[in-house]
């Protein structure tokens, strides 16, 4: 059966413009709704966070106003329940064999801004992805985890690249622009990124060469299929 790799923040908070945290985690919906849809075709999925640690769901994620409607929080929740011996003990980044895997995966959420697009060992594990030609997808929030990838010369391996992820435009409807001490869009434009945006919170998906990355939670599935569907043409 052929792994595929989801790296998930193992951020419980998110630190504002003002030094105060802010409760966040993984968004629900973008971690289920891809592992089910990897299980569904038939692959194996290893789920890994910085350092081992259980990773924690944003509780806003899995409101119904946020899933669109009751019924879809509930199936989202009863999901990560199915999973949840494999949430509480995942991999660590730092010891992951990439060879292991067809395609790797980043779910969002705020948490990423917190630990990844910081984290060294999640930096190299990006570049290697990127620079192995295997499918490599963003989703929302977790493109921020794509600032702390570097090559030996120190210049950043996803220069030119169309992508996109959650926008300013969006991070500014969810009433925290003005609170973050910086935006994911910003920063992926001052570093060199090709950043594509979409009508906020509507289905985008962007594709460049192996990277494949999504706006914001409503691209989940989407994005999920295009890798899906780039491992199935071998």
């Amino acid at each position: 059966m052929t792994a595929v790799l989801l790296v998930v923040t193992g951020a419980d908070h998110w630190t504002l413009a003002d030094g105060t945290l802010h409760p966040t985690g993984y968004w629900a919906e973008e971690l289920a709704t891809p592992h089910r849809l990897f299980r569904e075709a038939g692959f194996d999925v290893t789920i890994a966070t910085p350092g081992g640690v259980a990773p924690t769901v944003d509780a806003v994620s899995l409101a119904a106003e946020s899933t669109g409607g009751k019924d879809q929080a509930d199936a989202i929740a009863a999901y990560l329940a199915s999973i949840r011996a494999d949430l509480e003990n995942p991999v660590k980044v730092e010891e992951v064999d990439l060879d292991v895997y067809a395609a790797v995966l980043y779910p969002g959420g705020h948490g990423p801004m917190e630990d990844l697009a910081v984290n060294a060992d999640s930096g190299r594990l990006l570049t290697a992805a990127l620079d192995s030609g295997k499918p490599l997808g963003v989703l929302c929030h977790a493109p921020a985890a794509l600032l702390a990838a570097r090559r030996e010369d120190g210049s950043w391996p996803f220069a030119g690249y169309r992508m996109t992820g959650f926008t300013n435009t969006e991070e500014t409807a969810a009433g925290f622009a003005d609170k973050a001490k910086w935006l994911l869009q910003d920063r992926l434009v001052e570093l060199g990124a090709d950043f594509q945006a979409a009508a906020p919170f509507s289905e985008h998906v962007v594709a460049d060469r192996n990277l494949h990355t999504g706006q914001n939670p409503a691209s989940s599935a989407q994005l999920a299929r295009n890798l899906i569907d780039t491992l199935n043409r071998g």
